[in-house]
């Protein structure tokens, strides 16, 4: 089997590390609200590559995460005057929902990252350990000058990257504007949003989350990592530099990314009034195994334009 490796940049023969068995990590939803079809386009995509593997003969492990911690879930949860596990229960049940409707599989691990902070935690201390980290006004960051390899990912020429420029969503000070957010120290948000930690109360950025969780399951290098195009830089890129400077080993050895779905040849938003779920979909009278067959209609790394 071959398969296009985003890392190398070339279409190369996908081969696990031990045989039958293939690791597989996918990035799940982000829950604070319930899933687009643009969500379910790269869902359904690695869906589809496990079904392939399993029926090329090989046992999958899959794990796909739930990132149920975040600003976004926090300011939301705040305002509706629920806390994490409250305000993120619901969404996640449409999450299964929908993965139903779908007819996905259900991987075999299919953790929360407010079940993990111990794993993240421990993370921390060993990049700390390191010396891949400094401190600034409570939250640690990763220093990405520790990392010459980063950047490799995206092609991404980190040396271009001017002070003051923003590389992420983390709004706190920063020595360079490419570092990143390990651990957040924030008073102005709720206590059940934050966690005990040896290096300050607070709680973790959302690349940790990924990292701590794929290796717990997976090991510390695994055969494929997958998830949308829009996820390689910062997410996947900022994984491997932590990963990698944690074990000093490489974190992944295949990595697979499906490209965007257009509405109406846009990208799609809310603003624009072409946001649809697959509730949305089913309304209109469209079945499900229609909706399933028009997200795997073109190939995964070509766009796809849904009207």
């Amino acid at each position: 089997m071959i398969l296009h490796n985003t890392l190398t940049g070339r279409t190369e023969p996908f081969a696990p590390a031990l045989p039958p068995q293939v690791r597989m990590y996918v990035c799940g939803l982000t829950v604070y609200g319930r899933g687009h079809i643009g969500n379910y386009r790269s869902l359904v995509a690695t869906d589809l590559l496990r079904r392939t593997l399993r029926y090329k003969g090989w046992r999958v492990k899959e794990v796909m995460n739930i990132t149920d911690v975040d600003d976004r879930i926090i300011q939301l949860g705040k305002a509706s005057g629920k806390d994490l596990r409250g305000f993120t229960a619901e969404h996640i049940r449409s999450f299964d929902e929908d993965s139903a409707t779908l007819r996905m599989e259900r991987p075999e691990v299919v953790p929360r990252a407010t079940d993990h902070i111990p794993d993240m935690i421990g993370l921390v201390e060993r990049l700390i350990t390191r010396g891949h980290t400094y401190t600034a006004e409570g939250s640690v960051y990763f220093k990405i000058a520790t990392f010459p390899e980063y950047g490799r990912l995206s092609r991404l020429d980190v040396s271009g990257i001017k002070a003051g420029a923003r590389v992420d969503t983390d709004k706190y000070e920063k020595e360079d504007a490419r570092d990143f957010v390990l651990w957040k120290a924030k008073e102005d948000e709720p206590e059940w949003a934050h966690w005990d930690a040896p290096f300050g109360r607070g709680r973790p950025g959302w690349h940790l989350e990924c990292s701590a969780m794929s290796m717990k399951y997976l090991g510390e290098t695994f055969d494929l990592h997958c998830g949308g195009v829009d996820l390689i830089f910062p997410h996947h890129e900022n994984e491997i530099a932590q990963s990698t400077c944690a074990t000093g080993k490489p974190f992944v050895r295949h990595w697979m990314h499906v490209t965007h779905l257009l509405v109406d040849n846009e990208t799609m938003s809310k603003s624009k009034g072409n946001f649809y779920t697959i509730p949305d979909l089913l309304q209109r009278g469209h079945r499900p195994d229609a909706i399933r067959y028009l997200i795997c209609a073109a190939h995964y790394r070509k766009p796809l334009n849904f009207t």
